[in-house]
């Protein structure tokens, strides 16, 4: 058995299950991650080890945790970043976007999400990075966004898998650092 890396550990330790005992369901709190220095300079580069093989050209990430890891990992890959937006406005007639509309998410909500057309582009070859997923539904709506633009999918890259669609695992070439049972 090997030894398990140190941004696993931080991870675990800095992670809680919030709610009380008469809480029907707890919830994931990740904030502690966002404070710890070892960890924040850790995950950019070890979500971007899950894809070492695929040479990404562009990271994607929705608003705002999938950003601000898309951010750290597209950083270390000196690579650009192009954020999604969650019901995106457009700030001028000629603002293009690729918009879609997600199915629900682990909140039950349809979101809509677009990213600029200028941010993604044919031969783009793109890395979509988040914390956590459960549903799947944005990142097959961000699948869609890079398929409208006519760039790749390199993958998906994941702080978390706790995906409820396993099916989802193979078509969005998901690779994570921990499962949802590791916490």
């Amino acid at each position: 058995m090997h030894a398990e890396p140190p941004v696993i550990k931080r991870l675990k330790h800095a992670f809680a299950w919030r709610g009380d005992r008469t809480d029907s369901v707890s919830r994931a709190d990740v904030t502690r991650w966002w404070r710890d220095a070892d960890i924040l300079n850790e995950l950019g580069p070890d979500l971007a080890q899950l894809f070492s093989d695929a040479s990404p050209t562009v990271v994607m990430g929705t608003e705002s945790r999938g950003s601000l890891l898309g951010v750290l990992t597209a950083r270390h890959l000196h690579t650009g970043f192009a954020e999604v937006r969650k019901n995106p406005e457009r700030s001028a007639d000629s603002d293009a976007w690729w918009e879609t509309v997600a199915g629900p998410d682990y909140q039950d909500r349809n979101l809509h999400l677009g990213v600029r057309r200028a941010l993604l582009k044919a031969g783009d070859r793109v890395l979509f990075v988040d914390d956590w997923i459960a549903t799947g539904a944005q990142a097959e709506a961000c699948h869609r966004l890079v398929k409208m633009s006519g760039a790749s999918w390199v993958g998906a890259a994941v702080v978390v898998d706790g995906l409820e669609r396993t099916s989802l695992r193979r078509s969005l070439t998901l690779r994570s650092l921990l499962s949802v049972r590791d916490l």
